[in-house]
C-alpha cells in the first residue's frame, strides 16, 4: 500500500526556528493524555469518543463512491475490527471501492518538500485549525466549515484504516497559503495533523476556503500509514484533494469577504480544473450539508 515519495532535501526540511520541538514532541504528550484516559476508565474514553464525533447530516451533491456524510455514530449491533458499525461507517464500507485518485500536493504543501515544514512544529496535531500555533497568532476568519475524512483499507476489505495519519491544509478566504505567501509566513493557520479513530475518521474544524485563479475549491490532504511516519519520506498513502461541491460555494461566496471567489468561480469548473478535470471529481466530491449562516460539515470517503 506504500507509494513512493521524492525524499525531502535536508536544507528544506527544517523547522521554522520558533517551533523546534516537532511532532516528536506532540506524540509523546498524545501517549501521556491516552494513558490517562485508560486511568479514568471505558466510561470516560466512551465519553470522549462520543464528544469528538461529527454532528448529524444528511447528504447533498456527491457521487455513491465518494459519498460519506459526517453524521454522528449511533447504537449498532455489529463491529468491524474493533470499531463501533456506525451508520456512517457502514455505508462508506458498502460504498468502498474506487481508490482515491492520487494528486499533487501543489506548491504549498509545508510539508518540507518544497520549502517550510509545518509537519516538524509542536502543535500540528490538532482537530481545530482555523489559528495559528506556536508563537504565530493569526486566525483565518470566514464561513465555518468542519469536514471528515473516512479511511477505508481495500487490501483488507474495506475495513477502517485506524492509526493512520492525516496532514490537512487549505488557503484562506483570500485564496492565500499560510507560511508561503508574503504577508503570512510567519502564520501556519489552515494547516493540521490528525490520527484516525477506530472508524477511521478523522474531523477537522476550520474555514471554507477560497476558489483562486485557475483551481476550483479544494482542500488539500496526505495519509500516513502512523502519525510516526508522519514526517518520514516514503511513508506516504495517499496524496489527494477535497472538492467541494458548486451548490455549497455559491452559497457560501455571496457572503462578505469572498468577493474575489464568485469572479473566479466563473472562470473555472471541475471539468477544466487541472486536478478533478479528468473525471470531474467523481471520486472526490464531498458530501456536504449546511448554509453559510450556519456553517457547513463536508464529508468524504477515501479508500485506500
Amino acid at each position: 500500500m506504500t507509494t513512493s515519495r521524492t525524499p525531502r532535501q535536508p536544507d528544506l526540511d527544517q523547522p521554522h526556528p520558533n517551533h523546534d520541538r516537532g511532532l516528536e514532541f506532540d506524540l509523546h504528550t498524545l501517549v501521556s493524555r491516552r494513558s490517562l484516559g485508560l486511568f479514568l476508565g471505558a466510561g470516560g474514553a466512551a465519553a470522549a469518543l462520543a464528544a469528538c464525533a461529527p454532528a448529524g447530516t444528511t447528504g447533498s451533491t456527491s457521487s455513491a463512491a465518494s459519498t460519506a456524510t459526517a453524521s454522528a455514530p449511533s447504537a449498532a449491533a455489529s463491529s468491524v475490527d474493533g470499531a463501533t458499525a456506525t451508520p456512517t461507517l457502514t455505508r462508506a464500507i458498502a460504498e468502498c471501492g474506487v481508490e482515491i485518485p492520487q494528486e499533487t500536493a501543489g506548491p504549498y504543501p509545508g510539508d518540507g518538500s518544497n520549502g517550510p515544514n509545518v509537519l516538524a512544529a509542536s502543535g500540528v496535531v490538532r482537530r481545530d485549525i482555523t489559528t495559528s500555533f506556536g508563537t504565530a497568532s493569526a486566525k483565518a476568519e470566514g464561513v465555518p466549515l468542519t469536514f471528515t475524512l473516512t479511511l477505508l483499507d481495500k487490501a483488507n476489505g474495506c475495513s477502517p484504516l485506524a492509526g493512520a495519519a492525516v496532514y490537512a491544509w487549505h488557503c484562506d478566504r483570500d485564496g492565500k497559503y499560510s507560511m508561503y505567501d508574503s504577508s503570512l509566513q510567519n502564520e501556519n493557520y489552515l494547516r493540521g495533523v490528525q490520527e484516525a479513530d477506530a472508524n477511521g475518521q478523522v474531523t477537522f474544524t476550520s474555514i471554507f476556503p477560497a476558489a483562486y485563479s485557475g483551481r476550483w475549491p479544494h482542500i488539500h490532504f496526505e495519509v500516513f500509514e502512523s502519525m510516526n511516519n508522519a514526517t518520514a519520506a516514503g511513508q506516504v498513502l495517499a496524496v489527494s484533494q477535497i472538492a467541494l461541491p458548486q451548490a455549497a460555494c455559491d452559497d457560501v461566496y455571496a457572503t462578505p469577504g469572498y468577493e474575489r471567489s464568485v469572479t473566479n468561480m466563473t472562470r473555472t469548473t471541475l471539468k477544466s480544473d487541472n486536478v478533478f478535470g479528468d473525471d470531474g471529481g467523481i471520486y472526490q466530491l464531498a458530501t456536504m450539508t449546511g448554509s453559510a449562516a450556519a456553517g457547513y460539515m463536508a464529508g468524504l470517503n477515501v479508500t485506500i
